[in-house]
């Protein structure tokens, strides 16, 4: 199919077979051939000015008009000659210094030259074009924000980790890369089922998917209270139904014979008016008979089909409870467009102690009350919450720079360590224990302030 890329479309065909890596130049017809190196002449860009002051950007420089260039692409001619064309033609090229005539031509070539890198498909890609294309899918989450999750989250082979994430499942792939394969994700989502969009590019094997779990958030609350149940579940899909239904197959079969051998006599009877009406009627009616044993056939395969897909899903459904049942989970990774305090406090119940737990959030006024909950409650250490600061810098020989541009933001972390939760003991108890614990003089002082 026609893939279109930046105003660019071409054919994927003649990309089979190649490594990730290979660069293509795209032909006449859209179709893709590997790029030959070739050695740039550089004699064009020897003459340079000392300084861009007295350049006018006046829209005159350039003597070729777009119908010019336009009627340059309809030859054929290659980028990289229009390029050239384009620099030979322009009055100020020569006057710029080298570096701005540099970027002139890399700008040119970007526009004109026809020209792509198949890459490998991994996190930093992906959550870069995410962040860069459409943000809004990913809830703002940038690139360094998504590297402070993953490691904060401790995410590492053979884990057992918790992915509570509405990021169009970048988070999810990100979690799953970095696991290789081994170890066990479950993944809780809301709604009819979980969203995996960014999860199915990263083009992962199929062994990565085998300890890839999901779980309802619906669910989430009669799990913990203990109420949670599905339908009865069959030792395996359902033979009796399967049965049945190959038996009505059968006397289906019976009655379609019966039918053909009343059309055979009933075609026998009438031979002596026509034979040709006869022969029609035959076709007709095997057409139908063929139509309705077509149909019966598709009936049956999508029901057992069905039976088979809610069978799996029930099964899958209560493996994964029995999973979260263990309370033993190896970290919790939240990153949603939800309220994380409702979510991370009940999440919670499922990891073990002495784990790391993530919370993403674009905003951060959420995790603030979140700070609050968690401190109210107990059961945690270390809590921080943190923005990281990024900056882009142009690494260049004798212009390096940190860009003009830089990000205004791109959310907000809440981190932590689980403890174990002692419950038995209430806030009055324990403050009274601290104050047992205080020397005498201070006590007196609280006691006298109190006064």
């Amino acid at each position: 199919r026609k893939i279109i890329f930046e105003k660019q479309w071409f054919y994927l065909d003649n990309a089979i077979g190649h490594i990730y890596g290979t660069t293509f130049e795209v032909t006449s017809g859209g179709n893709l051939q590997p790029k030959q190196e070739v050695e740039e002449t550089t004699t064009e860009t020897k003459e340079a000015g000392t300084d861009n002051r007295n350049i006018v950007d006046d829209g005159k420089s350039q003597k070729l008009t777009h119908d010019d260039i336009k009627a340059l692409k309809d030859k054929g001619i290659k980028g990289q000659e229009i390029v050239q064309q384009l620099i030979e033609n322009s009055t100020t090229f020569r006057d710029k210094t080298e570096f701005a005539q540099d970027k002139y031509i890399k700008k040119k070539k970007k526009k004109y030259e026809a020209v792509i890198t198949i890459v490998k498909p991994s996190t930093r890609i992906l959550s870069t074009m995410y962040y860069a294309r459409e943000p809004g899918k990913i809830n703002h989450l940038r690139y360094d924000t998504l590297a402070q999750m993953l490691t904060l989250g401790n995410i590492r082979a053979g884990n057992k980790m918790i992915v509570m994430e509405t990021c169009a499942g970048l988070v999810l792939g990100a979690v799953m890369e970095r696991m290789g394969g081994y170890g066990s994700i479950i993944q809780m989502y809301p709604g009819g089922g979980p969203v995996r969009t960014a999860t199915s590019c990263f083009g992962f094997p199929k062994l990565f998917f085998d300890n890839l779990h999901e779980f309802p958030l619906s669910k989430v609350d009669s799990l913990l209270s203990g109420t949670f149940s599905t339908e009865t579940l069959p030792s395996e899909p359902e033979d009796n139904v399967l049965l049945e239904e190959e038996s009505n197959g059968l006397t289906d079969e019976k009655q379609t014979s019966l039918q053909e051998a009343e059309e055979e006599s009933a075609a026998e009877a009438a031979m002596e008016i026509s034979q040709t009406e006869e022969q029609e009627t035959m076709d007709i009616n095997a057409e139908d008979v063929e139509f309705k044993e077509n149909k019966e056939k598709e009936n049956k395969e999508n029901v057992r089909e069905k039976q088979r897909k809610q069978w799996e899903r029930r099964k899958k459904l209560i493996e994964t409870a029995a999973l979260l049942r263990e309370k033993n989970a190896d970290g919790l990774i939240v990153a949603s467009k939800f309220h994380p305090t409702p979510l991370l406090l009940s999440l919670l119940e499922f990891v073990a102690p002495s784990r790391p737990f993530v919370v993403y959030c674009q905003y951060k006024e959420p995790l603030l009350e979140c700070y609050t909950k968690l401190r109210e409650r107990g059961g945690v250490i270390n809590l921080k919450l943190s923005e990281t600061w990024l900056r882009n810098y142009q690494v260049l020989p004798d212009r390096s720079h940190p860009k003009l541009t830089m990000s205004g933001g791109g959310g907000y972390l809440l981190s932590g360590t689980t403890v174990v939760l002692d419950k038995g003991k209430s806030d009055s108890s324990s403050l009274e224990a601290l104050k047992m614990e205080e020397p005498s003089s201070k006590r007196c002082k609280v006691q006298d302030l109190h006064c």
